[in-house]
């Protein structure tokens, strides 16, 4: 019997650990996103941020630019800065964030193009060909979607698919409301539903994963940085670690063979989403609550 337990203990000591689930960060529109409570600036905004992001040992982060905001409002270009300077990479997200359905293939072109410069004055050699949708969308019309995708290739670049994302963004609007009017049942109430969409998304994302691939995959995914993102994310990284997630890069995540077809703009475009891909194959999605519902109603 005491050698059967000395092989068992044996056995389980060279097994393999369960691999922890990965997650890529990625911020969207910086320099600034949403209404801001009042007295709060942009750049505190992205201070918060990634002052949370270090504490919590993420290595690598990736904001997504829109340079129109920097050219409204020059002095949010410190928050370029503030990213720069703690380690973090930034990504195009085009310059005024428009849908490509909404623009000829050439605009659309140009709204890339004209972004670069601002991320060439912040990344210098550092790796900024990464490019995301706006709105994740590469519009409905097939000619233009490959026409795009032609420049990006041309250009270089990826492109920044994601695969977790819970509509952060909702939250910003009311949360500047609630703290303007002091309403602290309704800040508690933001935080409540926050972490509630985020643990869903996780849980959901790692369900399409399961159905579509048969294994978990590194996610990617989006936030914004906003006021609440701010307010909120050193309590949603510590969910995340309580679930045994690891953090990693936006590179490492989209090595995947999940991502071959996103990453890459000289294939043809394919479904834009995990539930795109549930769709596609006819598989059911995830049975979902929506833990934003009444925001637009709080704190009015």
């Amino acid at each position: 019997m005491r050698r059967l337990a000395l092989l068992a203990s044996a056995l389980l000591a060279a097994a393999p650990a369960r691999a922890a689930t990965e997650i890529a960060l990625t911020f969207d529109d910086l320099s600034v996103h949403g209404p801001l409570p009042p007295g709060q600036a942009p750049q505190a905004v992205a201070s918060s941020i990634v002052s949370s992001l270090r504490a919590a040992r993420v290595a690598d982060a990736y904001g997504f630019v829109n340079g129109a905001g920097v050219a409204r409002r020059p002095a949010t270009e410190a928050v370029l800065r503030i990213w720069r300077k703690a380690g973090y990479a930034l990504g195009n997200h085009t310059w005024s964030h428009p849908r490509l359905d909404s623009l000829s293939a050439g605009d659309f072109a140009r709204e890339i193009t004209r972004n670069e410069p601002l991320l060439v004055r912040h990344m210098g050699r550092a790796d900024w060909r990464w490019f995301r949708y706006p709105y994740l969308a590469e519009g409905a019309d097939p000619a233009r979607r490959a026409a795009v995708r032609a420049v990006l290739a041309k250009r270089g670049y990826r492109i920044a698919a994601v695969t977790m994302s819970f509509g952060d963004y909702r939250w910003n609007p009311p949360y500047a409301r609630c703290l303007a009017s002091g309403d602290k049942a309704g800040i508690a109430t933001l935080e409540q539903s926050y972490l509630a969409a985020a643990a869903a998304a996780l849980q959901d994302s790692q369900a399409m994963a399961g159905a579509l691939y048969g294994r978990d995959i590194p996610y990617v995914l989006l936030m914004h940085v906003g006021a609440f993102d701010a307010h909120m994310l050193p309590r949603l990284l510590s969910y995340y670690r309580a679930q045994g997630v690891r953090f990693v890069s936006l590179a490492d995540a989209e090595r995947d063979p999940a991502y071959a077809r996103d990453v890459d703009p000289r294939r043809p475009a394919g479904p834009e989403s995990l539930e795109a891909r549930m769709r596609a194959r006819g598989l059911p999605l995830p049975k979902r609550h929506d833990h934003g519902e009444g925001l637009e109603r709080l704190c009015r």
